[in-house]
């Protein structure tokens, strides 16, 4: 599930020059000293913990979740990091890359403000590439291939280790004012009543059910969120969280000004095998364990009329690279010299650091065929019926299941498949450009 906005209400004295002027200096600093500070304090619920404020609060531990903390902790904000578990924190769900067509360039953008992604995937690549070199500059992407348990490892060294990390050559030191907690978001705590200063809806429930397309839901969701229908809407202002421990499961109510939700999969999330339907945010990497969603939220969000949705993924089922024959595949070595994600490492001349030791890994590149188009097409009745648009589900543009290719282009009569190891001493191999939720008889059978 996701909404399209935002509680802010940042503290005070946590004004938006300071901020600024926080950021920029600690830009400065954060490369060129060596900061002694206190990192992310992991902890569990306590009497102490549950009688603690925060300046924000900042629901979920993946990507946005991490950027999100760090950057709030950095501006001189107390922060707190929730996650269900804090041994998933920089969890590599599905591909194990950073970055690729559109996403460097963001991935670039988040260095240059001293987010952490581009410093962990440089400290954890095991194979980079340009992508569309032959082309203008604008449209290149950095990617690289990440060593799946290398980067969560790196991640949670950088956000729990109290005495700093030593990624990226020592340069990165610890993160003050950022707490990390592990317990279960269930729901807000708002004052509610008229004409309160926060907390608008983005539509109005009554007539979005009228409406007929996301367009004519969004023109009406971006007239809504004016300054003029929020002055008149607004019914409600965020005091905190509920949250349910992981460890003790107890409630826990942590009292915060500024709460960032970022969702991710488990916002009421629901997960699919074929025909087969049932409710989680995520499975546990090697394990048949599912992380619950997020219903409490969910529905207060959806009480104060925030168009909420829901996005397939369709993950892949993984390879076991000891059974593929690697020499009827074109192999796909990393570049040298790898261009790091780092600005500061760039800048020094300086590439990835596994790169720099000769630690890297090949990729491959294969290619479906006829015969797999045809198997593809006589199971596609066994496909999760999805909500909305008719049943098909609203996948990412740009990474089409390979039921979405076969379907849209029956002319081809193959489409490249790309083979990553997911680590230095693994095993797994994803196919990318596999994706579709598939029963497991249909896999075998492919």
């Amino acid at each position: 599930m996701h909404f399209t906005s935002a509680f802010s209400n940042l503290p005070s004295r946590v004004s938006r020059t300071h901020r600024i002027n926080k950021i920029c200096k600690s830009i400065y600093h954060h490369y060129n000293s060596n900061i002694n500070n206190n990192c992310a304090r992991a902890f569990s619920s306590s009497l102490q913990s549950q009688s603690k404020s925060y300046d924000v609060i900042v629901i979920g531990g993946g990507h946005a979740g991490t950027e999100a903390a760090t950057a709030s902790a950095r501006t001189g904000a107390h922060t707190l990091l929730l996650t269900q578990k804090i041994s998933t924190l920089g969890e590599l769900s599905c591909n194990p890359s950073i970055g690729g067509i559109g996403k460097g360039h963001l991935v670039r953008e988040i260095d240059a403000l001293q987010g952490v992604m581009g410093t962990v995937a440089d400290a954890s690549g095991i194979h980079f590439r340009m992508l569309n070199r032959r082309k203008g500059p604008a449209v290149r992407g950095p990617r690289g291939q990440m060593d799946r348990d290398l980067y969560k490892s790196n991640m949670q060294d950088f956000l729990l280790s109290a005495g700093g990390s030593e990624l990226d050559g020592g340069i990165i030191g610890g993160i003050e004012n950022l707490e990390v907690l592990e317990a279960s978001a269930e729901d807000l705590i708002l004052d509610e009543g008229k004409e309160i200063e926060t907390l608008a809806p983005l539509a109005d429930v009554a007539e979005s059910k009228e409406m007929n397309g996301e367009e004519e839901r969004l023109r009406k969701a971006k007239s809504l969120s004016s300054a003029e229908a929020n002055a008149s809407s607004r019914k409600a202002r965020i005091k905190g969280v509920v949250a349910i421990d992981s460890k003790t499961n107890e409630r826990i109510e942590i009292e915060s000004t500024t709460v960032i939700l970022t969702t991710g999969t488990f916002l009421r999330g629901v997960l699919m095998i074929g025909h087969e339907r049932y409710s989680g945010g995520r499975h546990l990497r090697d394990s048949e364990e599912v992380e619950p969603p997020s219903v409490g939220l969910a529905l207060t969000l959806e009480r104060f009329g925030f168009p909420l949705g829901r996005l397939k993924t369709g993950t892949p089922p993984r390879l076991d690279g000891r059974t593929i024959d690697w020499d009827r595949c074109n192999i796909q070595p990393s570049e040298r010299p790898a261009q790091p994600f780092s600005h500061i490492r760039q800048s020094r001349g300086e590439e990835p650091p596994l790169a720099a030791a000769g630690t890297l890994i090949n990729c491959y590149q294969t290619a479906t065929n006829e015969a797999t188009h045809k198997l593809v097409m006589d199971y596609a009745h066994l496909l999760p019926q999805y909500d909305g648009m008719d049943g098909k589900g609203n996948g990412p543009r740009y990474c089409p299941s390979i039921y979405k290719k076969v379907e849209r282009f029956a002319e081809r009569n193959s489409h490249n498949s790309f083979l990553e190891p997911e680590g230095l001493n693994s095993h797994i191999v994803y196919p990318n450009g596999m994706s579709g939720p598939c029963e497991c008889l249909i896999i075998l059978t492919t």
